[in-house]
């Protein structure tokens, strides 16, 4: 099992933080993502994200608003990404100086790319996400 893993600080409370990425609900189309389609709310929620070569579909596992943590998984192993048995965990830490530390970890199999690859996939993804909430909190 291979994993992936980005820990970064946002200079905003954990609160604001907390709202900005536990959306899961909050994703747009945009670049790289043609169009979302959303199915229920709350623990069990269905995410379908339209890419340019496939969908990728996801469920919200975990969404605890006191632990400020949520995970979910790719229920598809033929969506576009290089992993098979994803899962991810986001949590956020509250730093107590107007900062916010987020975890963001997932664990999946390869598939179709070496393991090197598909770690530095996944982080890009986190990052890119952690980058879109800084410019949001910050702006």
């Amino acid at each position: 099992m291979a994993q992936a893993k980005v820990v970064e600080t946002i200079e905003a409370s954990a609160d604001a933080v907390w709202q900005q990425l536990s959306d899961f609900g909050g994703i747009k189309p945009g670049p790289g993502i043609d169009a979302v389609e959303f199915e229920g709310e709350g623990v069990g929620m269905l995410r379908r994200m339209h890419l340019p070569n496939g969908i990728v579909e996801e469920r919200l596992e975990i969404h605890d608003s006191v632990a400020r943590t949520f995970t979910y998984v790719i229920l598809n192993d033929d969506n576009p990404l290089p992993f098979t048995g994803y899962s991810a965990t986001v949590s956020m830490t509250d730093n107590g100086d107007g900062t916010t530390t987020v975890d963001w970890t997932g664990t999946f199999e390869p598939r179709g790319v070496e393991e090197s690859k598909a770690v530095r996939i996944a982080t890009g993804i986190y990052t890119g996400m952690i980058k879109a909430a800084r410019k949001a909190l910050t702006t």
